[in-house]
């Protein structure tokens, strides 16, 4: 545990009214019941006994996710906001439905705002007119892909921001969106407390590549996993009808290869999986070339996964970045199909490849069900927190439970696969590639 862990939890102040919600706080009323404040979830379920007995108690424990007997907000005087940010992601207006849905129906809220086109929708330059939310709008969203709020990168300018909450009367912004969204929503709780104003600010991570510590699986993630495996199963067909036929797919994953990953063990057609957590190389006796050629010899057609942000090394740097100052990666996906042309060429290989990328269709897919179900999860239990005035934190499910993570925490460092760990271990048998190629 090299990293400094505090996951004590901020809040606006004392909670002091009744909460609405018709709960027991006691466990033998044999009902449902509220969460009490004394309960935690482990950070970890692998430390070693000299850890758990010198570590502080916020420092290895999460606090319990879900509603409270009293609460810190007159549900009558709230307004409440709601924003996505970012790039696309199943699950989306799931969160949004459920957000809206739980304020409405069980706390009583009615006014509700969205905001249009992430951060942007606060800044007065783009004229973006807020979009009322009730559960009449949202009942059927779940459906779709995208975000009826739209969304946007960058714009996120703190100062002009909270000048606009502070226009709009906002208590409560939802912050739905990935890194670069929560540090936005993390740098608007300095300048709120700066202010001295009662904002809670509640994050719901949406990162499909699930690069968020401390967050065992992002919403669309799932789904993400199911589109791929539909294009891999294509670009297998297409290998195995053609002579030494292969496919290659490449799949998101800027600095993460989870999707890759389980995408491979999911469809267990996969020869080759190259994701960012592991250096590859082309050429050589152990090179990917190499390899391919063998596994040809032997089956006649082979199938490559390769996640967006693996073998940037082999590439030129494009030396740009997006509005959210992510750098702009170069196209592995295009370079390893010339690359593996070119050397079929050069050996006088007859070959076929066939060359998928899903990206956009993984990212505007409306949710799978098991999505659909984490997303209500996710947007009741951020609502919970936000009225007990718990600020600058985000829902996670850790452990098997839900949670509340400090945002500066979920941000601190990327969460990324394991190249020792046991799921590139089950990758590398699922695929019997060697475990090095450099």
């Amino acid at each position: 545990m090299s990293q400094k862990l505090d996951f004590s939890i901020s809040s606006l102040g004392k909670c002091t009214i009744q909460s609405p919600m018709p709960y027991s706080s006691s466990d033998e009323s044999g009902g449902a019941r509220f969460v009490g404040d004394d309960e935690y979830v482990l950070s970890s379920n692998t430390m070693n006994i000299q850890e758990m007995n010198t570590l502080l108690k916020n420092e290895i424990l999460l606090e319990k996710a879900g509603p409270r007997e009293k609460i810190y907000f007159n549900p009558n005087h709230i307004h409440a906001g709601i924003v996505t940010c970012g790039g696309l992601c199943p699950g989306l207006n799931d969160v949004i439905r459920a957000v809206v849905r739980t304020l409405w129906y069980r706390y009583g809220v009615k006014r509700i705002s969205g905001i249009r086109m992430g951060y942007k929708g606060f800044l007065p330059e783009y004229n973006l007119p807020l979009k009322e939310l009730n559960p009449t709008i949202v009942d059927h969203i779940h459906n779709m892909g995208g975000s009826i709020l739209g969304s946007s990168r960058g714009g996120s300018d703190t100062v002009r921001i909270v000048d606009a909450m502070e226009r709009m009367n906002l208590n409560i912004l939802f912050t739905i969106g990935g890194d670069g969204t929560q540090r936005g929503a993390l740098a608007l709780t300095e300048e709120i407390k700066k202010r001295k104003l009662n904002i809670s600010v509640i994050g719901i991570p949406k990162t499909i590549d699930n690069d968020l510590s401390y967050i065992h699986k992002s919403f669309g993630f799932d789904t993400a996993v199911e589109r791929a495996v539909e294009a891999v199963q294509t670009a297998h067909t297409e290998a195995k009808s053609a002579i030494d036929g292969v496919g290659l797919v490449k799949v998101m994953g800027r600095e993460s290869g989870f999707i890759a990953a389980h995408t491979s063990l999911a469809i267990s057609d996969v020869n080759f999986t190259l994701i960012p957590e592991v250096k590859f190389k082309l050429e050589g006796e152990n090179g990917l070339l190499k390899k391919l050629d063998e596994r040809l010899d032997a089956r006649h057609h082979a199938v490559i996964v390769v996640a967006e942000g693996a073998g940037q090394d082999l590439l030129e740097e494009s030396g740009e970045t997006d509005e959210s100052g992510n750098k702009r990666l170069s196209d592995i996906g295009i370079y390893l199909k010339n690359k593996i042309n070119e050397h079929f060429k050069e050996i006088g290989r007859e070959s076929t490849l066939r060359y998928i990328d899903p990206g956009y269709m993984l990212r505007a897919s409306a949710a799978a069900p098991v999505d659909s179900l984490y997303c209500a999860r996710l947007g009741a239990n951020a609502v919970h927190s936000a009225m007990t005035g718990r600020t600058a934190m985000l829902i996670s499910e850790w452990n098997n439970a839900f949670v509340h993570v400090p945002i500066a925490m979920a941000v601190s460092k990327k969460n990324s696969v394991d190249p020792e760990g046991s799921l590139w271990r089950d990758v590398i048998e699922s695929t019997r590639q060697p475990s090095r190629m450099c």
